[in-house]
């Protein structure tokens, strides 16, 4: 139980891009997973490590954590879990530039969860995933391995399985798909999706995370399209949004 609460403190330091304090959670987090013997909780703790080394820019570590993941004996027990382990380490391929690796995770990925079953009890923390939250986690890979069409398709695939009343993770996949297609040269229709993910969370506070992928969408628009004034009109709206809490 105190594996899990702490894994559950470090989750919200990522969320918010704490990340020393992110850091020294999962750290006590995976000692009393150890210590409990308890391979879900470890398994959660290397997941949310693989997204913390992405934050500190340590592919390599992220890489690393995704296999502790797949190691992890309820991932080699049940293809739910080892799904979400592979997913995860495919992000952490395309990251590093390894196309080959990232191609073959996310096949491992789909394979595992085409045979999870629907029966199986989880724990609420990994609720989360299934097979929106895959091809979003898709979107991604595709994307940072130069696949932007794919990926935009993964993205469109991810919102149509994300129910509406989940309205940040909804926000996190518009994001992304905004991404997708101005890395497409699709500025017009990519400045529309990253304004409707702002839409999204109005009346909420922005998460770091989410930030800072809005960050990312920013300085590729500047980049892709300087002089666009589309990119200029949401520039304006970016700063607006950014300087509320």
């Amino acid at each position: 139980m105190a594996a899990n609460y702490i894994a559950t403190a470090a989750w919200a330091a990522i969320d918010g891009r704490q990340l020393d304090r992110a850091q020294s959670r999962l750290d006590r987090s995976l000692y009393l997973a150890g210590m409990a013997k308890d391979p879900v909780a470890e398994l959660r703790v290397w997941n949310s490590h693989a997204m913390l080394a992405h934050q500190r820019d340590q592919f390599t570590e992220a890489v690393d954590a995704g296999y502790a993941a797949q190691a992890t004996s309820i991932a080699r027990r049940h293809p739910f879990y080892l799904s979400l382990a592979h997913a995860r380490t495919a992000v952490a391929h395309a990251t590093l530039g390894d196309r080959q690796a990232a191609v073959r995770s996310l096949g491992y990925a789909e394979e595992a969860l085409s045979k999870a079953t629907e029966e199986e009890s989880r724990p609420s923390w990994v609720r989360f995933y299934g097979e929106s939250e895959l091809y979003a986690l898709t979107a991604i890979t595709q994307d940072r391995i130069g696949d932007s069409a794919k990926a935009e398709a993964a993205s469109h695939k991810a919102l149509s399985g994300i129910s509406k009343q989940f309205k940040r993770n909804r926000a996190l996949a518009t994001a992304r798909l905004a991404l997708c297609q101005i890395h497409q040269r699709d500025i017009e229709q990519g400045c529309s999706s990253a304004s409707e993910a702002f839409e999204l969370m109005s009346g909420h506070p922005i998460p770091g995370r989410m930030r800072s992928l809005l960050g990312d969408f920013y300085r590729d628009l500047i980049t892709l399209a300087p002089d666009a004034s589309i990119a200029r009109e949401w520039g304006d709206r970016y700063r607006s949004e950014w300087s509320r809490a």
